[in-house]
């Protein structure tokens, strides 16, 4: 079920995606989600007004190495800022271009982006159409409505495959879920059904025996992995069945990287989340979290990385 899959022309290894994860999924974490065998991997989404308006922090989402296929999230209502974000010399890398309409979070739904566009379908219809006329390949990730018992994947898919989206990525979760609540496949299902385009099925995914699941209920054409890659990013070795390596050589060229883009405070602070995530379940997760959280250098976070992950 596992295998390699190709999106308008583009060419991905397998068909086992990262999500773009708001915060985290920078080059670094995207590039060691990669090495463990993740098919094609987000940026963050980047504002596409951040972007028009030469916001440094903007850009700095958007650095990419030598990932390939490369693929950048973008987030914006104005169907004219997005065109020219996708023909603009930031995104001028990346070989797939997706378009956040299910980020559920206030800040964004009160600016009629993210979800807010699954009530606007004229207005959705027209940000794809613009987006797709700059030439790039386009895609939508989408949640399955607002509402809970809501049920729009299979309309909406149809709408982004009509506006020429050579993907959509279905979150089976509505709107007011946020990330709580099963996942419904069944709704993913019947967006498939609906459209020739492939079809990415995203939510309650934490093993592989629920990529596998998943796979099976939806006939989705792959999975895409978000939380569980923060809290166990070797799970892309578990679903095809490569051997585990050791962890703290992994941490190690992270936070190396990390600082070397990015800078000693950032490199700090974010790797030592990193840490924490990847602590989940084991013993004395507490205490080393207390320490994680206490240390106030690079270096630091790396010592007490090399005891814990050692």
């Amino acid at each position: 079920m596992f295998h390699p899959v190709e999106i308008a022309g583009m060419h991905c290894p397998n068909n086992i995606f990262l999500a773009p994860l708001a915060g985290y999924t920078n080059y670094p974490f995207r590039e060691l989600c990669r090495g463990l065998g993740a098919g094609l991997t987000f940026t963050e989404m980047v504002s596409c007004k951040g972007l028009r308006y030469g916001n440094e922090e903007t850009k700095k989402l958007l650095f990419c190495g030598n990932e390939s296929p490369k693929a950048a999230q973008i987030f914006g209502c104005d169907p004219a800022i997005m065109r020219e974000a996708c023909e603009g010399e930031e995104l001028a890398p990346y070989d797939l271009i997706d378009i956040n309409m299910g980020c559920p979070m206030p800040k964004i739904v009160n600016n009629g982006e993210g979800s807010a566009l699954l009530e606007n379908f004229s207005l959705a219809e027209k940000v794809i159409s613009a987006c797709v006329k700059s030439g790039k390949r386009v895609s939508v990730k989408f949640r399955m409505g607002v509402k809970k018992g809501e049920r729009l994947a299979a309309e909406f898919a149809k709408l982004c495959e009509g506006a020429g989206a050579c993907m959509v990525t279905v979150h089976g979760r509505t709107r007011d879920m946020i990330y709580a609540g099963e996942a419904d496949y069944a709704e993913i299902a019947r967006a498939k059904n609906a459209v020739r385009i492939p079809v990415i099925a995203n939510g309650g995914i934490f093993s592989k025996e629920d990529a596998l699941r998943a796979l099976r209920l939806t006939g989705a054409d792959g999975v895409m992995i978000a939380r569980a890659a923060l809290y166990d990013p070797l799970i892309f070795c578990d679903l095809l069945e490569k051997d585990r390596p050791p962890l703290f050589p992994l941490f190690s060229r992270q936070l190396a990287q990390t600082k070397q883009l990015y800078g000693e405070r950032f490199a700090t602070v974010f790797m030592r989340k990193i840490a924490a995530f990847w602590l989940k379940g084991k013993k004395g997760a507490a205490e080393y979290k207390r320490k994680l959280f206490s240390a106030e250098s690079s270096e630091s976070v790396l010592l007490l990385a090399e005891e814990i992950f050692r």
